[in-house]
């Protein structure tokens, strides 16, 4: 990472909120911006359209050495298709390995020379910037963010039955914080911000003081 790059990493599960915060801050500090998560549910796609288990390593690893830039510009990238074969393929270490490289050069050196890089995802501030300059960790409780998940996808037009979310989103949690590979946690210097209650303004300002100052909200 070079001395003029600044880094912001933002972890967090699904429906946090992390995605839009770390967007708002970008363009409100005029960072560049990546979505690490996008990285792993094209690979996941890419699995699967080759007509492959996500979870088989080597299928998996192929995929993911044979990304290219227009892969992370699919408009289905963001359904649950995507989610749930991303949760799987990023439980393979040598998939991790693949597409650790690109996003480490994304935060050394952000595009179009942008002064500094926030990067959202689940491991950003632990594995692949653990020297960022700051880390957010962003939670809520499952409850609220199955609802917000249903929401999110009812207004794209997607059925959606909270029960269904909600396990999904529960089974997709235990994968995500128990596999080995570089699993879902906080890491020791992270700024913790629950958003359950929160709106995204509030979320907006709040991460945005703790960058500034460097402290926890507690």
């Amino acid at each position: 990472m070079n001395a003029r790059s600044t880094v912001i990493a933002i972890d967090g599960p699904a429906a946090a909120g992390k995605g839009t915060l770390a967007r708002r801050i970008a363009n409100h500090l005029g960072y560049a911006y990546l979505d690490t998560g996008l990285i792993y549910r094209a690979v996941g796609l890419k699995t699967l359209e080759r007509g492959a288990d996500p979870a088989d390593a080597e299928a998996a690893t192929s995929a993911a050495l044979a990304l290219a830039p227009e892969d992370l510009k699919r408009p289905d990238l963001r359904g649950d298709e995507a989610a749930n074969a991303a949760s799987k393929v990023a439980a393979i270490p040598s998939v991790r390995a693949a597409l650790l490289d690109f996003q480490r050069q994304f935060a050394a050196s952000p595009p179009n020379g942008a002064p500094g890089a926030v990067l959202d995802g689940r491991d950003v501030g632990t594995v692949v910037c653990p020297d960022a300059d700051r880390k957010l960790f962003v939670n809520a409780s499952l409850e609220v963010r199955a609802a917000r998940r249903v929401k999110e996808l009812r207004e794209r037009g997607v059925e959606a039955i909270h029960t269904r979310v909600l396990k999904d989103m529960k089974e997709r949690d235990t994968r995500d914080s128990e596999r080995d590979a570089a699993p879902l946690a906080p890491a020791e210097n992270a700024l913790l911000i629950d958003t359950s209650t929160l709106n995204p303004d509030e979320v907006f300002n709040l991460a945005l003081r703790l960058v500034s100052a460097g402290r926890s909200s507690d």
